[in-house]
């Protein structure tokens, strides 16, 4: 609960600062700041409010190259510090035993189905690009060269099939 709080903190000041609009920004009589989206939401349906203003849609596609400088922002570091994306991803479960192999897929029908995200589908400017050495690096282990396995890194199966095309397209054109 704690990291989903930190990070639609980051994505919103990674909003602001690469100048994407959040709002409008009013003061009331009471000196407090207030920001309001440009479509006012009594104007909005339930059904349109949810699609617009939920944390779980993914229906907008997020180009490479932003998720290339959010990689390299404040907000990306002040979320995860200097650790791989996954380093404190842990997956609830139910027992004391942990499942065998990670769920299939996080999102569906552009939106995010599970409680608890894999940690590319919770964050929606992690995209997986050949372009996006910076992210590939930390799947890689730095010891044999070989990708990380979905069970050690969280990632779910959908996700880990989208590293390894990712990585073999990057591999193959030399940029990694």
């Amino acid at each position: 609960m704690f990291l989903n709080t930190i990070r639609t903190l980051s994505s919103t000041l990674f909003k602001a600062s690469s100048g994407l609009s959040i709002g409008n920004h009013i003061v009331p009589k009471n000196g407090r700041n207030v920001y309001t989206n440009v479509v006012k939401y009594n104007e909005l349906s339930a059904k349109d409010e949810m699609q617009r203003d939920s944390p779980k849609d993914r229906s907008t596609v997020i180009p490479a190259e932003t998720s290339i400088e959010y990689l390299k922002s404040d907000a990306y570091k002040s979320t995860y510090g200097n650790n791989p994306v996954w380093k404190e991803y842990r997956r609830n479960h139910k027992g004391s035993i942990p499942p065998r192999k990670t769920r299939k897929t996080c999102i569906r029908s552009d939106m995010i189905a599970t409680g608890n995200p894999c940690p590319i589908c919770r964050d929606e400017y992690l995209i997986l690009d050949y372009r996006n050495v910076d992210l590939l690096k930390q799947f890689i282990s730095p010891y044999s060269g070989k990708l990380l396995s979905y069970k050690l890194t969280g990632i779910c199966q959908k996700q880990h099939e989208n590293l390894i095309v990712a990585v073999k397209k990057s591999q193959r054109l030399g940029i990694y």
